[in-house]
């Protein structure tokens, strides 16, 4: 079979946020189980919540999932242009996993024309291992101003052929209008690869949506492939981007709120506060302490404070460390840190967060914007300097001796995805050591491996640049003991529960949609 007819269909949405990312997902999973060789792929996101891939890149972080659902590696191909918001230069712009250039909104439009063969490139790369591709759009299709230069919704079914079926999120309100209302703004000629829309997120008596059904029929023709319900689990799997965050179903908000079903309530042994930063990125690290019950995860918004009672505060990953840092800054979240370390609070940074703890932050060749340096919180006795290339790598790692009154050679798993190099003191605490990706058993490799981290005089204050740690049941039950928290529970298994979320969303698809008439539109392609 030519990849040219390997059946594939497309997932486009009215509109950003109506739920593709977890569709997609979930039909990957639902598909795999089927015994297909699925393959999912979005040609062009844009999130700062990104995954490094087995081959070495980075892609969106829906995309990781998404095959993580198929059962299958990343591979920069999955998502072959991604768009990484940043501070006063537009967007870091990523080609088939490496970092292409940085570009403002206008610039980009006119960029993204040459981009096209590279987009087709990866996906033929995709299909020619596949028995079906699930692609997923970016946006809306409906943004018909800007559909000359589109490589993400009609100009890539367009190009490929694929089949389209239209997401639109009921939740919102509206559906029948923007559903109805895509279809018009549509050209005869996008309209000839738009089959079908999908209903999600309904809540209620499906029954009454009937004739909502014959409504949208009559005005577009367009076929009904199933109304999903909504699915009370979708806070258990890692968000898209940043958009989650804004919703109160992913982790509470704050101090005030009464708790919700993803987070531990006011009843939790440990209170954890994270500044939500405007440029927040690689926030899934939190998902698993989110998860714990005897954790309370607070996400402190901007004109908010940082509690005073909170047991410790983590600063997360950035994409533009030192424009976070200075909007940290202007919202007096600095003063509210110290003053929690000067309590006796624990705090920890990941990554761009590690890189605020420091004294200093220097980007001598303006990597994040202007060149200059900006002034850290001065928790941790280092400085970091902007410049080289990118760090992009999973690797295995182990904690080291008897760091922050962890025991030493706990297993932990991650990746590493930043800018600059942080060195000074309290880089002679580093406490963990990082394997390249290759190395095998690192404790039993004592001299093996890279070291990562430092923490500070007091013990109190940690930092490093691995993503992903809190996912080791071990580390993370052992870490939340140091800071206070001798009863929280070790039952939890996080990995294990992302993989039976993802069974349980399959299994709710299966319930709600056609999968079977899917999957045959999927192979009409090219027909």
């Amino acid at each position: 079979m030519s990849v040219q007819s390997v059946p594939a269909l497309m997932l486009q949405g009215t509109g950003s946020d109506v739920g593709k990312s977890l569709l997609v997902a979930g039909l990957c999973r639902a598909f795999a189980r089927r015994g297909l060789r699925v393959r999912p792929f979005k040609p062009q996101n844009m999130s700062n919540n990104a995954a490094v891939t087995d081959d070495g890149g980075e892609i969106g972080r829906a995309q990781a999932l998404q095959a993580r659902a198929a059962g299958v590696p990343t591979t920069v191909h999955m998502n072959p242009v991604l768009l990484k918001p940043q501070s006063d230069i537009g967007s870091q712009v990523v080609v088939q996993g490496k970092v292409l250039t940085t570009a403002k909104a206008r610039d980009y439009y006119r960029l993204k024309r040459d981009l096209l063969p590279k987009v087709i490139e990866s996906f033929e790369i995709m299909a020619a291992d596949a028995d079906l591709v699930l692609v997923e759009g970016a946006g809306s299709p409906a943004e018909v101003n800007l559909r000359g230069a589109d490589i993400a919704n009609m100009g890539f079914a367009e190009a490929t052929k694929i089949p389209v079926i239209l997401v639109g999120d009921i939740d919102r309100g509206g559906v029948i209008a923007s559903i109805v209302g895509t279809y018009e703004l549509l050209s005869d000629a996008d309209r000839r690869w738009l089959k079908g829309y999908v209903i999600n997120k309904f809540r209620g008596d499906v029954s009454l949506f009937g004739s909502a059904t014959d409504i949208i029929a009559d005005k577009s023709g367009l076929k009904s492939y199933g109304i999903a319900t909504y699915w009370p689990g979708a806070y258990k799997l890692p968000a898209e981007d940043g958009v989650a965050l804004e919703k109160s179903g992913k982790y509470r908000r704050d101090a005030k709120d009464g708790g919700d079903e993803g987070g531990a309530g006011t009843g939790a042994r440990l209170r954890i506060a994270v500044p939500h930063l405007p440029r927040i990125a690689n926030f899934d690290d939190l998902d698993p302490l989110a998860a714990e019950p005897d954790v309370d995860l607070l996400l402190i918004k901007p004109g908010q404070v940082i509690p005073g009672d909170c047991d410790l505060v983590i600063l997360p990953g950035s994409k533009s460390t030192m424009a976070d840092l200075r909007f940290l800054k202007d919202q007096g979240w600095d003063i509210d840190i110290l003053a929690h370390h000067r309590r006796g609070g624990h705090v920890i940074g990941i990554c761009g967060g590690y890189q605020m703890l420091g004294r200093m932050v220097h980007d001598p060749d303006g990597v994040e914007g202007a060149p200059g340096s900006e002034a850290g919180l001065g928790l941790l006795d280092v400085e970091t300097v902007m410049a080289g290339d990118k760090t992009l790598r999973k690797t295995h790692a182990v904690t080291v001796g008897n760091a922050y009154g962890l025991a030493a050679d706990i297993d932990l798993a991650g990746y590493e995805i930043h800018m600059g190099q942080t060195d000074g003191p309290d880089r002679a605490r580093s406490w963990l050591r990082l394997g390249d990706g290759s190395t095998g058993d690192l404790t039993n490799n004592p001299s093996g491996g890279v070291l990562d981290g430092a923490i500070g005089a007091d013990g109190r204050v940690m930092g490093c640049y691995l993503h992903g740690l809190f996912g080791s049941d071990v580390f993370r039950h052992a870490f939340l003991a140091r800071i206070g928290g001798n009863g929280v529970s070790n039952a939890l298994n996080f990995e294990a529960g992302i993989d039976s979320s993802l069974d349980e969303l399959a299994d709710h698809l299966e319930s709600c949609l056609d999968l079977d008439g899917m999957l045959v539109l999927a192979k009409s392609r090219g027909a």
